[in-house]
């Protein structure tokens, strides 16, 4: 049987059915509903987060919390990753605003705080780092750069539903985090996104952008979209929500049994855990020197392919290397481009037994 890097985490069908039931009796299929209501209020809780406003997906919750957050004026610059999904660098350039791309560190591969002040001008607008793997930023170094020079910061946090650091949510961290509920997340709504904030003055701006501009029955009171939430998702999350503390302990067992498989072979680097930080095991990625280990990170996700098993070259290319932005945005970033040529995420998912990952060890070794 195939295994795949990862594979979504559902509920029972008929915890869900009964879940979705009130929706046939009510037929208050979407414009926030009352189970929108519910699983919003429940994920407040279960984040941590003062503030929170749901989304279809998380691309679209980060292009309006650019938006709600004031960022948009002409000729504005924003700090970036490029080791991250091309949503995030997306969001940037669809509102018009130029993305600057900061190189990261080697060890957890998030911004290196140390290279971003070189990068800040009288054009930047905003920090917009990536928490990776499930591993966050240095939230203190770049709140301290942040205030230094009056800039917003808004996080993608799509790997980091869950995590805490310091017995904090990661998402009260910033101006504004964006989660992901994408299918392949280690949370989902199948779709979904949720931008968690502090400042309620962003909850009403937050709430037109995703809703047409729509201000009560009768007015319309600015150029909005739609990005609404439906009920049915909602409920998918309210099922998921309830799993996660199984769900994180499944993955957190494959990723043990990872460690102890691949932990001491040479050339091989592991994802180390991050002090004062509960991760959510979003991501098994494993660097491969082939100068030490043998074989390279190309030759081992096809011996893999051979096999069935599919791993992911995540992230590859570096995103100021796709086409749409290297000619466009070319900084220089070594390390991002390095990590980005080295790295294979395995696979990992709460379903996953740990005989497969055996077998997925005994390939990587053989």
């Amino acid at each position: 049987m195939s295994i795949m890097v990862t594979r979504s985490s559902m509920p029972s069908l008929e915890e869900y059915i009964e879940e979705i039931r009130p929706i046939f009796e009510s037929h208050i299929l979407t414009n926030m509903g009352p189970i929108y209501k519910r699983f919003q209020r429940q994920l407040v809780e279960y984040l941590g987060v003062s503030e929170l406003s749901l989304f279809v997906n998380g691309h679209m919750a980060l292009e309006m919390a650019i938006q709600a957050l004031g960022l948009c004026r002409e000729g504005g610059e924003v700090i970036t990753t490029p080791f991250t999904f091309v949503s995030t660098t997306h969001a940037i350039s669809r509102n018009d605003l130029k993305p600057v791309f900061c190189d990261i560190k080697p060890d957890d591969y998030t911004m290196d705080p140390a290279k971003i002040e070189a990068l800040i001008t009288e054009k930047t607008v905003a920090i917009l780092p990536v928490h990776v793997y499930g591993n966050i930023c240095d939230v203190e170094a770049i709140e301290e750069i942040a205030k230094r020079h009056s800039l917003k910061v808004i996080y993608d946090a799509a790997h980091a539903f869950g995590v805490t650091y310091k017995g904090k949510g990661i998402g009260d961290f910033g101006d504004a985090s964006m989660f992901s509920f994408h299918a392949t997340k280690v949370f989902n709504t199948i779709e979904g996104g949720a931008i968690a904030f502090h400042n309620i003055s962003y909850q009403d701006q937050l709430h037109e952008l995703k809703n047409f501009g729509i201000h009560g029955q009768e007015d319309v009171l600015s150029i909005g979209g739609n990005a609404k939430l439906d009920e049915f998702r909602a409920a998918m999350g309210l099922c998921n929500l309830r799993r996660m503390k199984v769900c994180i302990d499944a993955r957190r067992k494959v990723a043990d049994r990872y460690t102890e498989r691949l932990g001491a072979i040479p050339g091989l680097r592991l994802n180390r855990p991050q002090k004062d930080v509960a991760s959510n095991y979003a991501y098994y990625p494993v660097y491969f020197d082939k100068n030490v280990f043998g074989k390279s990170r190309d030759e081992v996700f096809a011996e893999l392919k051979k096999q069935d098993i599919y791993a992911r070259k995540y992230f590859y290319p570096a995103v100021n290397e796709l086409s749409c932005y290297r000619d466009k945005y070319p900084q220089n970033t070594p390390i991002a481009h390095d990590v980005s040529t080295h790295i294979l995420t395995l696979p990992i998912y709460e379903e996953l037994a740990l005989e497969d990952v055996d077998r997925i060890c005994d390939v990587i070794l053989g």
